[in-house]
């Protein structure tokens, strides 16, 4: 079997020890590093012999050749497939955006997270699996959302919504469960935003991008000489978090004799770093997020049940963007209004072709995946709206997969919304009351949550659609 060939990155950067710490990172996942300081010497080592194994480059935008948006573009217009990444000041988005329409195809934030790095650099050449608009971003755009904010109203995704408002209320742990970029760290920032803890910071540990012989020290920490580079005293995730919550994300990734430690920390409220004396008492409010179905993890012995029943105490299921597309319209209007918040973005409306079309689509991805293509849509787009010619990439994979033909005549956009189920699955009509809550949940997603538009919406008085909140059970973010 042949052996994988060595993938090369070349960074533009004067700083010998950024340079050396994104080697470094690199390295861990097989890269090569070789180095400019200016776009002038990386523009002759792409046109030498070297430069035709180059798979990535990294720029540090502010490199001292001055004028980083020509020196991408440089880059760009000869070597038209190599991607082209841009570290940029963690508030400069403008920089980001600037960068982008330069032609760059991804951008990093400072400080560099490692496991973004990695995970940028193995996305930067996936081209074929995510080419154009569906590339995916490494760095968020968008802010945290309340619940009044979140966009949706199909029943299930609304239901989901309402078991989150009411578990805000309280400290005990919360599961989420749904695909990659269902928007369960929106979800899981929301209900800390609603909480009695909302006053402290929300921490986060991304399991899945964590080397695994770390995540014990990150979750509980370490004393100073605790194992081989231990060179300082770490806190950890549940130290730091004390008095606070703590959103883990992917869950599963947690090796099983830690998700043992964390059952029994959960369990007695204890904490205790790699080679501590003692224990440490805290006060954390876990969130915490699967891409799968926990359940299954622990009957296939993946998960340990008794970690799995300390956290599923509520749990909820954020439904795929593909089984609520009626949810399209509302969600595309308002991720572009808040990336035209971005600095240097402008505002964009966009057409009922480009709605259909994104509508049509099936965003494996989810709404992390719309943002992402709307994001490079926006920045790309001339005109004062997006239209279907702003998404080649999807009219060309619907037309591969024979979704609809070249040329048809466009749905209207809301042709395809969501609607409330009036049937059993034996056949038999649901209850009135059911349907009257589903009618409901769906208008006050629809109005996002101004409930007097949703009173007079249903043509019933205010004090009327709170009774019927009350009767029904509705919470008032559902």
């Amino acid at each position: 079997m042949a052996q994988e060939r060595e993938r090369i990155l070349l960074l533009i950067d004067d700083e010998p020890a950024q340079g050396r710490l994104i080697s470094a990172i690199a390295a861990r996942a097989g890269w090569r590093t070789l180095r400019a300081e200016n776009g002038k010497d990386a523009l002759l080592l792409l046109g030498s012999e070297d430069g035709e194994t180059i798979d990535a480059v990294l720029i540090d935008y502010w490199a001292p050749d001055a004028d980083g948006a020509k020196m991408i573009a440089d880059i760009a217009a000869s070597h038209e497939d190599l991607p082209v990444l841009v570290i940029t000041a963690q508030s400069k988005v403008s920089i980001a955006v600037e960068a982008m329409r330069a032609g760059a195809t991804d951008f990093l934030a400072k400080p560099i997270a490692p496991e973004k790095l990695i995970a940028a650099l193995d996305a930067a050449i996936e081209t074929r699996a995510h080419p154009g608009e569906l590339r995916p971003l490494s760095e968020k755009v968008t802010q945290t959302l309340p619940f009044d904010e979140i966009v949706g109203s199909s029943p299930e995704f609304r239901a989901a919504l309402a078991i989150a408002a009411k578990a805000a209320r309280s400290r005990v742990p919360v599961l989420l469960e749904g695909e990659t970029g269902v928007g369960k760290e929106v979800v899981a920032r929301a209900i800390h935003a609603a909480s009695p803890r909302a006053k402290h910071p929300l921490h986060t540990l991304h399991c899945a991008g964590a080397p695994v012989n770390l995540i014990e020290s990150e979750l509980f920490g370490h004393e100073k000489g605790a194992f081989a580079g231990a060179f300082e005293k770490h806190l950890g995730k549940l130290i730091e978090a004390d008095g606070a919550t703590l959103f883990i994300d992917e869950i599963t990734a947690i090796p099983n004799e830690v998700q043992a430690k964390l059952a029994k920390s959960i369990e007695n409220g204890m904490v205790r770093p790699i080679g501590a004396p003692h224990s440490r008492e805290v006060d954390v409010r876990l969130i915490v997020a699967s891409d799968t179905d926990l359940i299954e993890q622990v009957t296939a012995g993946n998960f340990r049940e008794d970690l799995y029943y300390r956290l599923n105490i509520v749990q909820l299921t954020i439904p795929p963007l593909r089984a609520r597309s009626g949810d399209i319209p509302a969600l595309a209007r308002h991720l572009l209004t808040r990336i035209a918040n971005q600095p240097g973005m402008k505002a964009l409306g966009i057409t009922d072709d480009a709605l259909s079309l994104l509508m049509r689509y099936d965003w494996q991805g989810n709404v992390r995946q719309l943002q992402d293509t709307l994001f490079r849509a926006a920045i790309g787009c001339d005109g004062a709206a997006l239209t279907s010619s702003d998404f080649p990439q999807i009219a060309e994979a619907l037309q591969t997969a024979g979704r609809r033909p070249a040329g048809s005549v466009t749905v209207p956009a809301f042709a395809e919304g969501p609607g409330v189920t009036l049937y059993e699955a034996d056949g038999n009509l649901r209850p009135l009351s059911e349907i009257e809550a589903d009618v409901i949940r769906l208008a006050i997603g629809h109005y996002r949550g101004r409930m007097t538009e949703v009173a007079r919406r249903l043509g019933i008085g205010r004090s009327t659609l709170y009774r019927k909140l009350a009767d029904l059970g509705i919470d008032n973010a559902a």
